[in-house]
């Protein structure tokens, strides 16, 4: 059991998937622009990553090496599409925003990554627990992001559709850099410097 927390606590932290390895920063730099995608994304990577490592770890032993990659792409692939016609169903304005990102996941470097490096050589609770951790390091990660994306380039913070709270001196002259492409780079760059600094991310 020691083990499976330990798996958990890794991918949050020592391990996160955007703030230090650097992986799936495609789609958290994209759609980082409001909470609403930051939370949508992540409950799609969450499911995507818990069922294809739950999957990949219960066929492991069944699966020729010489293509093991193609078969945790199908998985991923089947899991994806379940995902976002799911989205395009219930919760189609989401879907709109999220756009490409969600078939996308599909070649996300966490996903593949965590069935190939993880999923394909532990057990299904080991498995389950490395990814529930790397999901929420990544869900923590592009909040965080769209947190300071949507109130400095808005001057309001909403959550569906409901206001939290407005910005003094910014609800009038929003800072719109943020909302660009550029203004993502500039958040995760200075929050990255700021984790380095302040130790909570080792400097390695």
């Amino acid at each position: 059991m020691k083990k499976v927390f330990e798996n958990l606590k890794n991918g949050l932290i020592k391990s996160n998937p955007v703030l230090v390895l650097a992986l799936g920063l495609c789609p958290t730099l994209a759609v980082s622009t409001s909470i609403d995608n930051a939370l949508g994304m992540t409950a799609a990577v969450l499911f995507v990553l818990i069922s294809s490592n739950i999957v990949v770890s219960l066929i492991r032993n069944y699966t020729p090496n010489r293509v093991r990659i193609a078969v945790f792409i199908v998985i991923i692939a089947t899991l994806v599409t379940i995902v976002d016609l799911t989205m395009q169903a219930f919760l189609p304005e989401l879907s709109e925003n999220l756009g490409i990102f969600i078939p996308l996941i599909v070649v996300n470097c966490i996903i593949l990554g965590r069935a190939e490096a993880f999923a394909s050589k532990n057990t299904p609770l080991n498995s389950t627990a490395d990814a529930l951790g790397m999901g929420m390091g990544f869900g923590i990660a592009i909040v965080i992001i769209s947190f300071f994306r949507q109130v400095l380039g808005t001057g309001e913070l909403s959550v569906f559709d409901r206001e939290i709270f407005q910005a003094p001196g910014l609800t009038d002259n929003p800072m719109a850099i943020f909302i660009l492409p550029m203004g993502a780079f500039l958040v995760i760059g200075v929050l990255l410097a700021l984790l380095r600094y302040t130790g909570v991310i080792p400097n390695e």
